[in-house]
Parts: structure tokens; C-alpha cells; sequence
């Protein structure tokens, strides 16, 4: 085992880390109301309508 390759890619890890921590406190810091239109990976997320494979069925089959 590479000692040295070990350790690189741990302090790798620990960037990615610190990272998504800084984004998680940005998000957690801006929890207000927000005026205007939601980015497009929140609208991705918020589906409207049926879920897909639903159908109208007709009265006599949703009955039996």
C-alpha cells in the first residue's frame, strides 16, 4: 500500500467534504421566502398531474 497515495486521496475526500458542507450552510442560511421562479432542477423534482402508468379506467372496470 502507497502511504502517500492513501493520504492524497484522503485530503481529496476531505475537499469534497468541506464542500458540500459550505453548500449545505448556504442553503440552510437562505431558507426564506424567495421571490421569482424556482431553478429548473427544483421544478425536475415537483411533478404535477398522475403518476406515469395511471389511466382513466371506465366505471365498470373500477368498480369490480
Amino acid at each position: 500500500m502507497d502511504v502517500l497515495k492513501m493520504l492524497a486521496d484522503l485530503r481529496q475526500e476531505r475537499e469534497q467534504i468541506e464542500e458540500a458542507i459550505m453548500t449545505l450552510e448556504r442553503l440552510a442560511r437562505g431558507q426564506g421566502k424567495r421571490r421569482g421562479r424556482p431553478p429548473a432542477w427544483m421544478t425536475a423534482l415537483k411533478r404535477r398531474g398522475r403518476p406515469p402508468g395511471s389511466k382513466n379506467r371506465p366505471k365498470e372496470a373500477a368498480a369490480a
